[in-house]
């Protein structure tokens, strides 16, 4: 399918792996003018950099300058800016409400929700300048079925979720659609870094991380398909979203959970 995106400029943040690497994958082989913002580039990011445009920024997007910095980094590269992915994120798993600290919960905000504020803030005056442009936001099943041992991350990805709603109503009559994504559990660092959920899974189950993400999450969480998602998956949704082949969705929410979320 073709998806009209060659030469367009992309921004995506959260760059160097999981589900950012993969939007930032896909874009490349699109032909998009990839600048990918990242706390520390990957030796995967870095691949794609040699082979593709894509320009590997290093910016902290938990502050109001490194998303800034972004934003102003690709615009003077690139002269335009036709697509935004908001995809950084932090989560990580606590034993309690009580255990989360105040700053635990800036450092979860900063990085979850205050760093798509800044990046659309700095954005949007060139989105709407470039004239048919979107925001893919990546939030979570988590804004809408909160869980205990992620409290501050599913609090700050609802945040994003209304977020997502507000920007689309002010900026659809400019030329700006803007919409999220909300993945269940997708096989990422995320989950399957060391001490990740995939871990804190297993040992609450008593096996593997690999039988954790395989067996154990579909089974408790009740995901329908029998199996999590890959981030190719969301990355390929991404795309469709900020291509003109969805010129008139906006303002929508889209799941990929596998059908873990019953409610309609």
């Amino acid at each position: 399918m073709e998806l009209h995106l060659k030469d367009k400029v992309a921004v995506v943040t959260g760059a160097s792996k999981g589900i950012g690497l993969a939007v930032v994958e896909r874009l490349a082989v699109e032909g998009v003018r990839v600048v990918a913002g990242s706390r520390t580039a990957t030796p995967e990011l870095e691949a794609l950099a040699a082979r593709y445009d894509v320009t590997i920024v290093s910016v902290d997007l938990s502050t109001a300058k490194g998303a800034e910095a972004l934003v102003r980094k690709a615009v003077e590269r690139h002269q335009r800016l036709d697509i935004l992915v908001n995809n950084v994120g932090a989560a990580e798993p606590r034993e309690s409400f009580l255990t989360i600290d105040d700053s635990e919960w800036q450092r979860i905000f900063d990085l979850t929700f205050f760093s798509a504020v800044r990046a659309s803030r700095a954005a949007l005056p060139h989105l709407v300048a470039a004239g048919g442009a979107a925001i893919v936001n990546v939030s979570s099943i988590n804004a809408r079925l909160p869980f205990p041992m992620v409290a501050d991350y599913s609090a700050a990805k609802a945040a994003l979720t209304n977020l997502n709603k507000s920007l689309s109503e002010e900026f659809a009559p400019q030329g700006v659609r803007v919409n999220a994504i909300a993945p269940g559990p997708v096989r990422t660092p995320f989950w399957t870094a060391p001490g990740g959920f995939a871990d804190a899974t297993a040992a609450a189950a008593g096996t593997t991380a690999q039988e954790a993400l395989d067996v154990v999450v579909p089974q408790n969480m009740g995901i329908s398909s029998g199996r999590i998602t890959e981030a190719h998956e969301i990355a390929d949704l991404a795309l469709f979203l900020a291509s003109p082949l969805a010129a008139n969705i906006t303002g929508t929410e889209i799941l990929v959970d596998g059908g873990q979320t019953k409610t309609l």
